[in-house]
């Protein structure tokens, strides 16, 4: 039994005389199919980021799991409602955390990861390589579009083609007032305003902008995301954007698209 109430989904659980109490499901609906779960803030060399998944039902019900976060029996159960967990994915080198975990709760799902994740996590057993190609499970519906230009990360950025939804694990981080306020110490939200991954200037790591230097490789990349004309973002780390997907990735990668030809006309004038 489910129930909705302002776009969040609740579960139902027996009260202490028998009576069904409505409880929020972790699982936030981003569209139709799509849907979104939080997870724990974690430590990345001392800064506190948020973490979050995401879970696509494919066309033939079974359930593609992006990036997946600590799994508990709690989260497990609300899944497993949803379908069959077919395909877990870890969109670059640094978002593997979860794997295991799911991996042994739904082993029958196939593991998949970008070569540089393959290479570092020699522990676990891969069943397929992300390339530019999307596998024949979800042709069709989830679009592949690699990110390269930077040694320092790959990553496979997608879009869910039916909602028009692009997912960025670190390509955009847009960590908001009220998270860095919480959980940032005055210094390092200083530091977060100068590397631009706050919800004001949501972009990509200072490092990997930097170390980008195969410029126009990264550009085509994300010139071929644009031309989907994207309507929702959802990123690993931050505050995700519901509409007006195209305008929020032309201002993220700002940094790497040339600037459009009506404002290098008005500098002139």
């Amino acid at each position: 039994m489910h129930g909705v109430q302002q776009g969040h989904h609740y579960r139902y659980i027996a009260g202490s005389r028998g009576a069904e109490m409505p409880q929020p499901s972790r699982l936030v609906r981003v569209d139709s199919d799509v849907w979104i779960v939080e997870g724990p803030i974690v430590s990345f060399y001392g800064f506190p980021y948020p973490t979050r998944s995401v879970i696509v039902c494919l066309p033939n019900g079974t359930l593609w799991v992006w990036s997946p976060i600590p799994l508990d029996d709690e989260l497990m159960t609300e899944v497993s409602g949803l379908g069959t967990v077919a395909h877990l994915v870890s969109p670059n080198k640094l978002h593997h955390l979860g794997l295991a975990d799911w991996r042994a709760a739904f082993p029958a799902a196939k593991l998949w990861g970008m070569p540089s994740t393959v290479r570092k996590c020699r522990d676990l057993c891969f069943d397929g390589v992300l390339d530019d190609t999307p596998p024949v499970a979800w042709r069709g519906t989830l679009e592949h579009v690699q990110f390269r230009g930077s040694p320092l990360l790959e990553e496979m950025m997608f879009l869910h083609r039916p909602s028009r939804t692009v997912l960025l694990a670190d390509l955009s981080e847009a960590l908001s007032h009220d998270f860095l306020a919480r959980h940032w110490a005055p210094w390092q939200r200083l530091i977060a305003h100068l590397w631009s991954i706050t919800e004001a200037a949501p972009k990509a790591p200072l490092e990997v902008r930097w170390s980008t230097i195969r410029r126009c490789e990264a550009r085509a990349a994300v010139q071929r995301l644009l031309a989907y004309d994207p309507e929702k973002v959802v990123m690993a780390h931050g505050v995700w954007q519901r509409c007006h997907g195209h305008a929020f990735l032309e201002r993220t990668f700002s940094w790497l698209l040339p600037e459009p030809p009506h404002l290098m006309g008005e500098e002139h004038q």
